[in-house]
């Protein structure tokens, strides 16, 4: 017999039944004790991205070879050479349609913390078209560019509504600069009227980012890849007026492979609202960074209050496909956006920045962490240095 003359069975039932709930008390007081994080749903959609600044380098105005080197506004590091590619976004007024490739070279300071060392253009490469001859001026106002998993360069040309010049993305050589092909834009990216357009890109605010995502499958093989494209503003059906209300600017994302290439998606990217005496404010960059759907964004404003520069996390899972909405004004007609993070608000930091327009994944630092470089566009300006900007980028 067990305990109280219970059989034996029963008492041990009844014991191992209270270590259980005395158990289960103990576990409730602990976890009630301890201040546990209260992670909001929207939180759990980026990745807990960092950045740190760490030095910046002052590119003089230069000529090199018969071209003005400036109006760099796009940025693609090419890791296998160690050089970086450098878009111009000139019309073809102080050389032709150009990229430059540079070689840049990183040491350490007095402190240890890593900076430029120096900074050396090698190269410039123009652009031409399918036929091999140089765009003509005014024809092309290159914005975006990036390196593809095959080795060629896409670029996009925000055009010029006023000139009848449209916008485009292209994929060209990327040792010739001849154009390859170009990806089909939506109808409704492309103004339908020069003086009066009721639809399309506005004039200057046209694709200015671009990213690409993927790698190659080895054996001479390329899997196909992602291309992403956006918007520096709203397009004018999507335009809006009302300074209380965020513009929204359309994001592209394409699947390319060998023999196809397929528009996949569109979503909404709503921009800050226009800070005040603003003249212009919009998105500048694209820079992905995974293969899940995150992103890094640059936005920058200038006006009465010079120049501001955000820099931003995206996430687009759950993001509404937006290619089927005939205008987004307003509140985007009910549509799901990119949700955004701010990273880094240039404001915060020492660095009085300049018309920021291009970034890209640099080389590894000593370290062993990633860099990640922006670039500023002097608008030919010719005492106006281009700023490189170094950052440490941790995720």
């Amino acid at each position: 017999m067990g305990v109280f003359g219970m059989p034996e069975w029963m008492g041990q039932g009844r014991w191992r039944g209270g270590l259980r709930r005395s158990l289960v008390l103990v576990l409730a007081l602990v976890l009630t004790s301890c201040a546990i994080p209260q992670l909001r749903a929207e939180d759990r959609l980026f990745l807990p991205v960092t950045v740190e600044l760490l030095d910046v380098y002052n590119l003089p105005p230069q000529d090199f070879a018969g071209t003005t080197v400036g109006g760099l506004s796009a940025l693609a590091y090419d890791r296998p050479r160690d050089r970086l590619y450098a878009l111009s976004d000139d019309r073809g007024r102080y050389g032709p349609a150009r990229f430059y490739t540079l070689s840049i070279a990183l040491g350490r300071g007095e402190a240890g913390q890593p900076r430029f060392e120096s900074v050396k253009i090698d190269a410039v490469t123009p652009l031409l078209d399918t036929e091999g001859n140089p765009y003509p001026e005014g024809s092309i106002d290159p914005e975006g560019l990036a390196l593809s998993p095959r080795d060629t360069l896409f670029i996009s040309s925000e055009g010029d509504v006023r000139q009848s010049a449209p916008p485009f993305i292209g994929e060209f050589d990327r040792e010739t600069g001849r154009a390859i092909a170009a990806l089909t834009l939506p109808e409704r990216f492309l103004p339908d009227d020069p003086d009066q357009p009721t639809r399309g890109v506005q004039n200057n605010l046209s694709l200015e980012a671009l990213t690409v995502t993927g790698s190659s499958s080895g054996a001479g093989m390329i899997e196909p890849f992602r291309l992403f494209a956006a918007t520096e503003s709203a397009l004018v059906q999507d335009y809006n007026d009302d300074p209380s209300q965020p513009l929204n600017s359309r994001f592209l994302h394409y699947l390319i492979g060998d023999d196809q290439t397929t528009l996949i998606a569109e979503h909404r990217y709503p921009l800050e609202l226009e800070p005040t005496g603003a003249v212009v404010n919009g998105l500048t960059d694209l820079l992905a960074i995974d293969l899940s759907g995150h992103f890094l964004a640059l936005e920058r404003a200038f006006g009465l209050r010079g120049v501001q520069v955000k820099l931003f996390q995206l996430a687009t899972g759950g993001a509404t496909d937006t290619s089927t909405i005939a205008s987004l004004r307003g509140d985007g007609s009910g549509s799901a956006p990119i949700r955004k993070q701010l990273v880094l608000d240039f404001a915060d930091t020492p660095l009085a920045v300049d018309n920021l327009e291009g970034m890209t994944l640099g080389p590894r630092l000593s370290d062993g962490s990633q860099s990640l470089l922006l670039v500023s566009d002097n608008n030919f300006e010719g005492d106006r240095a281009t700023q490189l900007i170094l950052l440490r980028l941790q995720m």
